[in-house]
C-alpha cells in the first residue's frame, strides 16, 4: 500500500494540552527518571483523545512532564519532555536533528544504522533505520501515527537525510494493541524499495518491504566485528538470518555453516555471500533439532554463534525462555573443541544480563566445560541506552573461550 507524504505542515503549531493526573507510584517513577506511566497509575484522563500531547501532574496537580497519551496501551503515558511543550512540531524537529547528530558522532564503518530509537532518542513510539539511500520506519504508538506528527517527522527526515525512498514497516499486532486502523507495509515516498549497504566492509542486500521489522539486525553490527576477531577453523552460525555473523566470520575461517529455519532468509543470506564472494554452507533447519542431532553425532567446531530471536516477549514467558537458552547453550558447548569460541546472544529484555550469564554458566557446568569470558557486550551505539530506562537495554552478547 502506497501512502501519501504530506509536507504542508505549519512551522509553528501551538498545542492545547489537557492534563493527566497520576497516582504517587507513577509520579515517583517519573521523578526517578523513567519515561513510562502504566494505566494502573493513571488517576484521571477523562475525555483525552488518542495520541494527545498532555501535561502530566501528580495527585495535587503539580506539573511533572509533557507526554504522549494512549487510550489503548497499558503504557498510558510516554514522557516527551520534563518541561511544558507549546510547539510540538519544533520540538520534534529538534529531537530528530539531535538524533542524527548523535549518530554522526558514534557510527562508523557503515552506511546502515538506527537513526531514531524511540524513547532512547526522546521520540517515544518511533523507530527509523537507514540503509544506504533508503529509510525504513515503524510507528508504535497512537501519537506517532497522528497526521501532524507523521508529517513533521517525515518532512524533517527527508530534508536532513535526502533518502531516495522511505518505507513504512507495519506490525499488525502493535497497531491492534494501539487500536490504530489496520495498514500494510509500503513506500510512503520515492519508488526505490531495495538497495545494498555496507557494514564493517561487508556488502549486504536490503529489501525495504521484506524481512523482519525494519530490516537487518543493525544492533549486532559491532558484535559482528568483535566475533570476527576470534574466528578461526570451522564455524557454525545458528539462527543466521541474512548471514550477518557468518559473513563476518568467513574471511577468518576454513569453513562456515549458517543455520536458519526460514528459507527466504537463507536465500537472502546466499545472495549476500555471493555479493561478497564468500563460501558459506546454508542449512534450513530447526535450530534446536539440529543442535540436538549434532551433539549426538559429534561434529566439532572451533566457533559456534547463537543469535536466536527473543524468547521472552513478556515476563510471563521468562521461565520458558531461560529453559530455551539453557538447551541451546548446552548443545552448542558440546560441539566446541577445547580452545573454541562461543558467541551467545539474547535480545530478550526480560532476561536480565545476570540471568543470561547464569544460564550459560549452568550449561557449562552440566557439560563439564570451563568458560573464560572474553567480552560482555550489548547493542551497537546507534541503539543508545538511557540509564534510567532499563527497557532500552535489551541485547546481550557474550564471547567465551571454551576449555
Amino acid at each position: 500500500m502506497r501512502r501519501t507524504l504530506y509536507y504542508g505542515v505549519s512551522q509553528s503549531t501551538l498545542i492545547s494540552t489537557p492534563t493527566v493526573k497520576i497516582y504517587k507510584r507513577g509520579a515517583d517513577r517519573i521523578k526517578s527518571g523513567h519515561v513510562w506511566v502504566y494505566r494502573s497509575d493513571v488517576l484521571n484522563a477523562d475525555g483525552i483523545p488518542p495520541g494527545a500531547l498532555v501535561k502530566v501532574a501528580d495527585e495535587r496537580g503539580k506539573f511533572l512532564a509533557s507526554a504522549f497519551y494512549s487510550t489503548a496501551s497499558q503504557i498510558a503515558v510516554r514522557v516527551l519532555s520534563r518541561e511544558p511543550v507549546s510547539d510540538l512540531q519544533t520540538l520534534l524537529r529538534q529531537r530528530i536533528a539531535d538524533a542524527i547528530a548523535y549518530r554522526e558522532r558514534v557510527v562508523s564503518h557503515t552506511d546502515a544504522y538506527r537513526v531514531i530509537f524511540s524513547e532512547a532518542d526522546f521520540l517515544p513510539g518511533l523507530i527509523v533505520d537507514r540503509y544506504n539511500d533508503l529509510l525504513s520506519f515503524q510507528v508504535l504508538t497512537q501519537a506517532m501515527d497522528s497526521k501532524v506528527v507523521r508529517d513533521t517527522f517525515l518532512a524533517e527526515l527527508t530534508t536532513r537525510l535526502t533518502p531516495a525512498a522511505i518505507a513504512e514497516r507495519v506490525d499488525p499486532r502493535i497497531r491492534e494493541l494501539e487500536q490504530l486502523s489496520p495498514g500494510s507495509s509500503g513506500l510512503v515516498a520515492g519508488q526505490k524499495s531495495s538497495t545494498t549497504f555496507t557494514m564493517n566492509g561487508i556488502r549486504l542486500n536490503y529489501d525495504a518491504l521484506a524481512g523482519q521489522k525494519t530490516g537487518a539486525f543493525l544492533d549486532q553490527r559491532e558484535n559482528y566485528s568483535a566475533a570476527a576477531q576470534y574466528a578461526r577453523g570451522k564455524a557454525l552460525d545458528v539462527f543466521c538470518y541474512h548471514g550477518g555473523f557468518a559473513l563476518h566470520l568467513a574471511p577468518h575461517c576454513n569453513s562456515v555453516t549458517g543455520v536458519d529455519s526460514s528459507r527466504p532468509a537463507l536465500e537472502v543470506a546466499d545472495q549476500n555471500a555471493a555479493l561478497n564472494q564468500r563460501e558459506v554452507e546454508w542449512i534450513e533447519a530447526n535450530a534446536f533439532d539440529l543442535l540436538r542431532d549434532y551433539a549426538a553425532q559429534g561434529p566439532q567446531y572451533d566457533v559456534v554463534v547463537l543469535d536466536p530471536p527473543a524468547f521472552a516477549k513478556s515476563r510471563r514467558e521468562l521461565d520458558s525462555a531461560l529453559r530455551g537458552y539453557k538447551e541451546l547453550n548446552l548443545r552448542a558447548l558440546k560441539l566446541l573443541r577445547p580452545g573454541g569460541i562461543l558467541v551467545t546472544c539474547s535480545c530478550s529484555y526480560h532476561v536480565s544480563p545476570a540471568a543470561f550469564l547464569e544460564v550459560v554458566a549452568d550449561s557449562a557446568r552440566d557439560v563439564h566445560r570451563n568458560l573464560r569470558l572474553l567480552e560482555n557486550r550489548g547493542q551497537a551505539k546507534d541503539h543508545p541506552i538511557l540509564l534510567n530506562v532499563p527497557e532500552t537495554a535489551y541485547l546481550k552478547c557474550l564471547i567465551f573461550l571454551v576449555s
